[in-house]
């Protein structure tokens, strides 16, 4: 998110909480805003068949335009990530991609995202901005020997700045043929979560192999200058085989069965500890403006911290090694934490809810709503999305592991709590939903085989 532009400067986060007189007087909005990546059409074709091409055909996402990253090269530039990553980074092989978390001193994320070793002593960060703002603030506040470049996003780089890297994900059934056309043979064989070193037509890149849908794919990574003759083979190889490109409406459905939680809360907005690192960010960072809405309020920001254990990250935190945050995940290892689950919502009150006849409409939202079971509250659900394969709406939540078994039905409440500040939508009622407790992941080929880690 961009600065104003102007001649005074804007406040810093620390501030625009001391004068909104909270960080949720600050941060929320009744009815937040879809989330859709930049730079992209909403819809190419249609979204409906956009977001079922992975499973059918061919699903082509440009990734190139919504990702940041910071690039970490320099001796200390391992020892750094390790101290304040909860992953084991021991073993970390060059060419090799980790989903890695960061949490503050409490044991609270602060973010997640991929990572890469590159070189020795050279790796990517891509994620969104809390991870990437985090890292960034740490490495200019200590003494480490290494290099740290940001590669903005293109909502941080203004119009007509192109970005550095290209990356496109191929995923499907029909992928793979895509690739061995476009190649004339097979890639290289490659572990899950790995990369290998590709060349095409004199242009040199890399392809990182993964399959989030439960599916067959890649992700092209190379630098921007050879993006064009890489888009252009990929779209003449994919069109016999049924791709389609993915617009901004279908790619912000793709998280769902994976079971990523795109964006809980970084737990920066209380603690004395970070206020330092708030007096460093602008109110006008995604840190500032990024909303907190849904049917679910709490005065309380810690309300909406969550834990690597609640997000289904415990088994990458590891506690051979010394990080940020260490003490504390021990002592929250012991204590139960609530269950990630997929809700299935009732088909026909979707569409009761949100309209749109026979056909399965458009929904995509990153509110905070609330999971009843008899009128009580048992969880958040983080993450709504239509998903057409399915043919009804999925939610990512975290719930009460006494209500979390497959088979449970529960409530989902779907509305705009009028919060307690000016402006609030107030006298809204919100809809009451039955849903069906499934597990995260929900696609079972990503619940037994995709690893991240």
């Amino acid at each position: 998110m961009s600065e104003p532009t102007n001649m005074t400067p804007p406040p810093t986060l620390q501030e625009a909480i001391e004068r909104a007189g909270s960080p949720m007087k600050m941060l929320w909005t009744a009815e937040p805003p879809r989330w859709a990546p930049p730079a992209i059409p909403a819809e190419w074709t249609d979204w409906r068949e956009e977001a079922t091409a992975g499973y059918t055909t061919i699903a082509l996402s440009d990734l190139s335009q919504h990702m940041s990253e910071l690039v970490f090269s320099g001796k200390d530039a391992l020892s750094f990530l390790s101290a304040f990553l909860v992953n084991d980074l021991r073993n970390f092989a060059i060419n090799q991609a980790k989903q890695v978390v960061a949490v503050e001193h409490r044991g609270y994320v602060i973010g997640d995202g991929i990572l890469t070793r590159d070189e020795e002593e050279r790796f990517t960060l891509t994620g969104v901005p809390y991870i990437v703002t985090w890292l960034a603030y740490q490495a200019s506040a200590g003494n480490y020997d290494m290099a740290v470049r940001f590669n903005p996003d293109a909502t941080i780089r203004g119009d007509g700045q192109d970005p550095v890297l290209f990356r496109y994900q191929l995923m499907g059934p029909n992928a793979l043929e895509l690739v061995e056309r476009m190649f004339g043979g097979p890639l290289p064989k490659t572990k899950f979560f790995h990369l290998t070193e590709v060349e095409f037509e004199g242009r040199r890149f890399r392809a990182l192999r993964h399959g989030m849908l439960g599916q067959a794919g890649y992700e092209f990574i190379g630098d921007w200058e050879d993006h064009e003759i890489v888009l252009d083979a990929i779209l003449r190889h994919g069109e016999p085989l049924g791709l389609r490109r993915v617009g901004a409406m279908a790619y912000s459905l793709s998280g769902m069965e994976s079971g990523w939680i795109p964006i809980p809360i970084a737990a920066i907005f209380d603690s004395p500890e970070l206020e330092a690192y708030r007096r460093s960010i602008s109110s006008y960072s995604f840190e500032g403006m990024y909303p907190i809405g849904g049917s679910y309020f709490s005065p309380d920001i810690r309300d909406y911290y969550v834990t690597p254990y609640d997000l289904g990250y415990g088994k990458v935190v590891d506690f051979e090694h010394e990080f940020l945050g260490r003490a504390a995940l021990e002592r929250l290892a012991m204590s139960p934490s609530r269950v990630r689950v997929t809700l299935v919502l009732d088909p026909d009150q979707v569409r009761e809810v949100w309209g749109g006849g026979p056909e399965l409409p458009f929904e995509q939202s990153y509110g905070h709503n609330r999971i009843e079971v008899d009128g009580e509250l048992v969880g958040l659900g983080f993450y709504t999305a239509s998903i057409p394969h399915a043919g009804t709406m999925l939610v990512l939540g975290l719930i009460d592991a006494a209500h979390a078994t497959p088979g449970t039905t529960v409530t989902y409440v779907w509305g705009a709590h009028p919060g307690d500040g000016p402006g609030a939508t107030a006298g809204v009622q919100p809809a009451r939903i039955s849903a069906v407790v499934e597990p995260s992941p929900y696609n079972a080929y990503a619940r037994s085989t995709y690893r991240a880690d």
